[in-house]
């Protein structure tokens, strides 16, 4: 069995081609170490929050979460952050979890305070909001417009 050359040279421009492909993917999804310091906030529940999360403050990314974990005791979780050395938040910071969009994924949104004392790495957030889902808020909806008195 011989070999079409013309085969070969197509064979060698789709190697170069996925080659460039997985390149283009990998640099353009800022896969990288989290530089910063870490914050800890605990949550009734996270609905979903995936390791490797954006943590946000109006929009822009200042940070990741980095690990969940359940505490033990009181059986909330417990998500930390390494956040951008250069974003110091005020220790009346609130972390509340919320959806990017109907079919988006979810995010840590940060809103801070306006104290003068500032959480050091290894702090915690105290302040947090539970994630609601869309089929909590549909319910509290249908609760409020019968009356919610049954």
């Amino acid at each position: 069995m011989s070999r079409n050359p013309i085969e070969t040279v197509l064979g060698a421009v789709v190697l170069v081609v996925a080659v460039m492909f997985v390149a283009l993917a990998y640099s353009s999804a800022q896969v990288a170490t989290t530089q910063g310091y870490e914050v800890q906030a605990t949550f009734l529940k996270v609905g979903g929050l995936q390791v490797g999360s954006d943590v946000r403050i109006s929009g822009i990314n200042i940070g990741t979460v980095t690990r969940q974990s359940l505490d033990q005791n009181t059986y909330e979780a417990k998500v930390t952050m390494v956040i951008d050395p250069q974003v110091s938040l005020p220790d009346d910071t609130v972390a509340a979890i919320v959806e990017d969009g109907l079919l988006g994924g979810k995010y840590v949104d940060l809103q801070p305070g306006r104290s003068p004392q500032r959480i050091g790495g290894g702090g915690t957030i105290t302040n947090s909001q539970d994630f609601r889902s869309l089929e909590d808020l549909v319910g509290e909806i249908i609760f409020l417009a019968t009356g919610g008195d049954s």
